[in-house]
Parts: structure tokens; sequence; C-alpha cells
């Protein structure tokens, strides 16, 4: 995850009109809840039922059941699952598989779309499917077992406002994710081959970006879509292809952060039994991350008839995809077959190297989530600013969540 302040990451969007206000809501919701919190008057726009976990009695407390940071753990996880079922939903009405398993589904899809995902694997439209129907499962178990423990499960339906895509395939609903203006974070991609860094052993580690572009605001101030916006999108050629790849990278993004968040605030975990739900749903985040990456290499590989690099770029905004198997990129940082982590340091510098998620430190964990999803633009145009507020209250009193000794 990103470890940056939520003020100045989301400001990296203040060179567009959308983005300053998006910006604007950002900062006023943070501020105003830093002002409550402070004046002990916290999550005064939303009934406690929302905000805070219900009282669990001294019995429910003991014998493996949730403590209240374990509820508080518990709901945060439920939004992040609802978030990322929002955007994969979004995904797979477009690309995905067309049939009854999911809600909403079959669409039809995008024909001209879904035939570009397959340039990084024939199987995308399953892969995409599957990996949709996994985080349901994944919020509406978390709920369903907050409610069995007399705690209240999480819902964001009244922040479904953001608008779909035009384009033919997509379901014209409110969502809660925008994937057609992103900034893509690509470091994952050098964090994961790096055997001498480690973000977890210096708060000043950074890595390079693999797609410069993806994550480059002054050259794309709106961001890049990662699905069609319109039919319009469909043409040029490069233009669809080059969505297709943004799309391959995001996945990938966004799955390497359930990777790393569910042991990080499994640490945090007292419940047995809640333990057990981090250690079992957070493997299948880390499946779905080695998946994409895998992917995501096809999308930079790309070679002509006489085995020379080709790369992409898209010719109606210049944005560039590089072969990352040729120079200047090449060697471990950048090879496009190394999709298993490379050993690193761990713990400490004085012990071999182990080959390991990263990051993994717990301290503030569900806030560097919500850091790096705001910093990708997944909320641009949410304009209630209460969104925001909730999961700051989320993050915070799931990063306050400590092991207890029952």
């Amino acid at each position: 995850m990103k470890n940056e302040d939520p003020v100045s990451a989301s400001s990296q969007t203040t060179s567009s009109p959308v983005g300053q206000r998006f910006d604007s809501l950002w900062y006023r919701a943070l501020q105003r809840r830093s002002f409550l919190k402070g004046i002990g008057a916290a999550g005064a726009t939303f009934s406690a039922a929302v905000l805070w976990p219900a009282q669990l009695s001294a019995a429910e407390e003991r014998g493996g059941s949730p403590t209240k940071g374990d509820a508080a753990i518990l709901r945060f996880l439920a939004a992040a699952e609802i978030i990322e079922s929002d955007l994969w939903l979004q995904y797979a009405e477009l690309g995905g598989t067309q049939d009854k398993e999911l809600p909403g589904l079959p669409t039809g899809g995008s024909a001209v779309y879904t035939a570009k995902l397959q340039k990084l694997d024939g199987d995308m439209p399953q892969y995409i499917s599957d990996n949709t129907e996994d985080e349901i499962t994944h919020f509406t178990f978390i709920n369903a077992y907050l409610a069995s423990k007399g705690v209240d499960p999480v819902n964001l339906d009244q922040f479904r406002t953001l608008p779909s895509s035009k384009a033919r395939g997509a379901n014209q609903i409110g969502r809660l994710t925008n994937l057609m203006n992103l900034t893509v974070d690509t470091s994952w991609w050098t964090r994961y081959r790096s055997r001498d860094k480690n973000p977890d052993l210096g708060s000043t580690v950074t890595f390079k970006q693999a797609i410069a572009d993806l994550s480059n605001k002054t050259k794309f101030p709106h961001g890049v879509p990662a699905i069609p916006r319109s039919d319009a999108d469909l043409t040029p050629d490069d233009h669809i292809q080059a969505i297709a790849d943004t799309a391959g990278f995001h996945f990938a993004f966004i799955e390497q952060g359930g990777s790393s968040l569910y042991p990080s605030l499994a640490q945090r975990v007292t419940s047995p039994e809640v333990l057990r739900i981090l250690l079992s749903i957070g493997p299948t985040e880390t499946a779905h991350f080695q998946t994409w990456h895998d992917k995501a290499g096809n999308a930079v590989n790309l070679t002509d008839t006489n085995g020379n690099p080709v790369s992409l770029t898209d010719s109606t905004n210049g944005l560039f995809f590089p072969n990352l198997n040729f120079s200047p990129f090449g060697g471990e940082n950048f090879q496009t077959n190394l999709i298993m982590p490379e050993p690193c340091h761990f713990l400490s510098r004085k012990f071999p190297v182990c080959s390991i998620i990263r990051p993994t430190e717990t301290k503030g964990a569900a806030m560097g989530a919500v850091k790096a999803l705001t910093a990708d633009g997944l909320f641009i145009g949410q304009q209630n600013p209460q969104f925001f507020e909730l999961l700051q209250d989320l993050a915070e009193n799931a990063d306050e969540a400590r092991r207890e000794n029952v």
C-alpha cells in the first residue's frame, strides 16, 4: 500500500477541475472528521449503529467470540470487499463470462473490449468473473458473520452515486467506484522483484513504476480509463488495447493490496475464529494477485514476427506501454515471467532473505488501504463527504484494534 497522507495523495489530481472538486470534498471530510473526533462527537452525521460496532457482552467476548477490536477489523474488511465487488462487477459486465452467476448478468458484454482483454490471456473472461464472485462472497460472508454475533454489518448502498460506463454491456446503475479516471500505481511490479528492499524495513523505500504513464498526473491529469467509457472508445485498435492493458495492471494493483491487508490486520485479531476468517480469505486475495501479475506481463511482452520487441502507444492520448523485457528495462526488476515474490529481507536484515508478501506491517494498515484506493482515483466524482468520513472511521477503528489477552 502507498503510505501517503490522504490529502497530499489525492492532491495529485488538482490539475483538473474534476480533481479539484474531489480533493476539496476529501479534505473537508477529513478536517470535519478530525474536528468531530476531537470534541468527542465522532460520527455525528451517522447513527452509532452505522459507525461503531454494537456492544458485545462479556460472555460474547470470551471463548473465541469477536472482541470490539475484532469487530472493527471485520467491518473495515467488509467495506473494502464491498468496494472491490463494485469495481470488479463493472469489469465483469463488460469483459467477464456472460452467464447468470453474477448479479445483473448477463449483459451481453463488450465484444471488442473482451477480445482485447483476451490478448493478455484467452481465459480472461472466466478469471474476471471468478474474481468478482470471490469478492462478493467475501463481503456477504463477513457481514453475515458480524450479524450472527450481534454486530451491525456494513452497507454502502447510499453512496452508489457514481455513473456507469455508457458502453454497450454496462448496466446503467449507480456505482461506488470510478474506473474511468484511474491513476494506477505499478510500483508493486518492481517491489515484488526487489531482493534488497522491503517497504516494512524503511519508510523512505521507493520502487520504480513499471508503466510510468499510468501514474503520470502531469501527462494525464484526468487519469486514464480501464473500461470503455462509451462505444466510442472501442476504436482505434491501439486505444481499446491500451484500455484493456490498463485494466490488466489495475487488476493486479487491487489484489496486491488485499494480499497485504489481510495478514497486516490479522496481527491485531484476538478471537481464534476471526483469525481463521482472515487467514482463510487472505490467501485467496494472493491467488488473485499472482494470476493478474502473470496476465499483466503478457501486456508488455510483445514482439513482431522477427522477434523484435514491440511496445504499445495509444494514438489518441499517447499512453505508452513499453516492452519490459528489453532495454532500458529487462533484468530482475522488470522481467515479465518473474511472477513469484523474489526473496527479500524480512523482520530484520540480520536474517537471511525470505520470499514473502510485502508489506505486512500492521501499523496504519487499514488507513493505508483507504489512501491507496483514494490515490487510485476510484472515488473521483463522489459528491458526498459522508462517504469519506465513514471510510476514515472504519479504517481508524480497525487500526486502533489491539490483540487482547483472553
